[in-house]
């Protein structure tokens, strides 16, 4: 598969909230670097992605694709969604695809609370993806 094949399929999972589907795009030892830290192997990805679908699969939740690249071995994203719990006023994925599966991605983003009353500032930077969706850890 080729690296777009891979960022296509990707997307459409996410899209569709498919766990399986997801995970299968990664190498079993991919990196996925955070604000908060590397999530090593296939095992840490699982659990935030398992956070990020429960987050996006709520009702009203949006998702907004601004740019799209690929380049080789290499896809870049940006994109924008509101959730019932934040406001990714940005976020970016980048990715490195070596023989058909995802070996290191990583991900960053300007979030805030959707509202006051979520118990944080409205006006909150969020540079720590992990803790905004809802605090797992590697």
């Amino acid at each position: 598969m080729t690296t777009t094949d891979i960022l296509e399929h990707h997307l459409k999972c996410f899209g569709e909230g498919d766990l399986s589907g997801i995970l299968s795009d990664y190498e079993l030892d991919a990196v996925l670097f955070t604000p908060s830290g590397p999530l090593k192997g296939v095992g840490a990805i699982r659990a935030l992605f398992e956070q990020i679908f429960a987050e996006f699969q709520r009702p009203g939740a949006s998702f907004r694709m601004k740019l799209q690249s690929v380049e080789g071995d290499y896809a870049y994203v940006l994109w924008t969604a509101e959730t019932a719990d934040n406001v990714y006023a940005m976020a970016t994925d980048t990715f490195i695809v070596r023989d058909g599966k995802i070996a290191a991605q990583s991900f960053a983003a300007h979030a805030s609370p959707t509202s006051i009353e979520s118990g944080r500032r409205h006006d909150e930077t969020v540079a720590r993806d992990i803790e905004v969706i809802g605090g797992a850890t590697a």
